[in-house]
């Protein structure tokens, strides 16, 4: 299943998007939004008939999940991102948060903020969470707290993150539109292994990265189940996963400047288109 979410910035409306046509979930429910997901609307969705076809052609698509409760980002959680990044690949996953109202549609603008000078691409699998997870005993009690995956593209900058951090990466991952999502929220019936997903990104049409999920140092499930161990993840939680080798702060590419077009893709997930702009 996927699901979508279709109009303009804070008016848009709850889609499923199935064989190439998209039906209007409104009468389900108003949005794809925490209360949603704690109210079993996975189910509600799958139960629903006589859905209305719409046309969305023209239209803008919106980030799949409203505004999350939390972002959590796992840094360095591919052994060549790490090397590149001038560090050791970690033993034990490294955690960050993201302000939830980074986040944008896949094909929306994305603004370079003022004073940077090493804003940066990262595409990466997203987790939402479906249930609460709490103290889950085992990585194998994760995936049920799955509600499902989506493209994300944890843009970042630099000199933020790391010259100015004051010792956390925060400052660099938080500036407005820094949080492209989707186009679709996926559910884990259509991902058979998120450990097997090739990940992609562009800048101006040129490759920057092409690698795997099952490079992956934690996997999906384990993250859940080790986020769980010291915060509580509510229903619409997000979770950044970690990007691959590829990125400018490897040296080996330009950081991006405004009339940059940025885009990501995973397998079964879609494509974002992201023009650059200064802020």
């Amino acid at each position: 299943m996927k699901l979508m979410r279709v109009g303009p910035v804070g008016e848009e409306k709850p889609v499923l998007y199935a064989d190439g046509r998209h039906f209007d979930l409104s009468s389900v429910t108003a949005d794809l939004d925490p209360a949603f997901f704690a109210s079993d609307g996975l189910r509600r969705v799958g139960d629903a008939t006589g859905l209305p076809e719409i046309d969305i052609a023209g239209q803008r698509i919106g980030a799949p999940i409203a505004r999350p409760g939390v972002i959590l980002c796992v840094g360095q959680n591919y052994a060549a991102h790490a090397a590149e990044s001038g560090a050791q690949p970690p033993t034990t996953p490294i955690i960050f948060y993201k302000a939830p109202n980074t986040v944008v549609g896949p094909f929306d603008d994305v603004l370079i903020p003022r004073g940077s000078v090493k804003t940066d691409w990262e595409v990466e699998l997203g987790v939402v969470i479906g249930q609460r997870a709490r103290y889950l005993s085992s990585p194998e009690e994760a995936m049920a707290h799955v509600a499902g995956f989506v493209l994300s593209n944890d843009v970042s900058e630099r000199d933020f993150q790391l010259a100015q951090s004051g010792g956390q990466w925060s400052k660099g991952k938080s500036c407005e539109t820094f949080q492209p999502l989707g186009p679709w929220l996926v559910t884990p019936d259509e991902i058979i292994d998120p450990q097997a997903l090739r990940l992609r990104s562009w800048v101006n049409d040129d490759i920057r990265q092409d690698s795997s999920t099952k490079d992956m140092i934690f996997d999906v499930a384990y993250l859940v189940w080790h986020l769980s161990q010291y915060s509580v993840l509510d229903p619409g939680d997000l979770i950044n996963t970690g990007t691959p080798q590829g990125v400018a702060l490897s040296g080996r590419f330009p950081y991006l400047v405004p009339g940059d077009v940025m885009e990501v893709e995973i397998d079964g997930l879609g494509r974002q288109r992201s023009l650059l702009w200064s802020a």
